[in-house]
């Protein structure tokens, strides 16, 4: 349970990572920076998300679940206001588009990964 916590860490650092490298507008110092911002990012999820999910149902339902990428956005716009400097989104936008890149991304490396961790 704890080495599934860190693995998930570490990818989604990488990831980040790799949303820095595709966006001129997505700023991140290096790894450390990411590994930090995916533990933010972890604590936002687990405290502030099921709140937003929650005050912001209807709008969740109407758009078939694609408001989540906002809230998703949103969370990433906070991990960025905490960690200051070292980690800078230019815009709402820029995070909205990397909210989805990133789901993409971790939904594909956490595949490949358990496929090898499994055979």
């Amino acid at each position: 349970m704890f080495l599934r916590g860190i693995l998930s860490l570490v990818l989604n650092a990488v990831a980040l990572i790799v949303v820095a490298q595709l966006f001129n507008s997505f700023h991140l110092e290096g790894f450390g920076t990411a590994l930090l911002a995916a533990l933010i990012l972890a604590v936002l999820n687990v405290v502030v998300k099921p709140i937003l999910i929650i005050l912001t149902l209807p709008f969740t339902i109407l758009t078939l679940g694609l408001f989540l990428f906002v809230i998703n956005a949103l969370t990433l716009m906070i991990t960025q206001g905490v960690m200051g400097d070292s980690f800078v989104i230019d815009g709402f936008g820029t995070a909205l588009l990397a909210a989805v890149i990133l789901s993409i991304i971790n939904l594909l490396l956490n595949r490949v990964v358990k496929d090898t961790l499994t055979s």
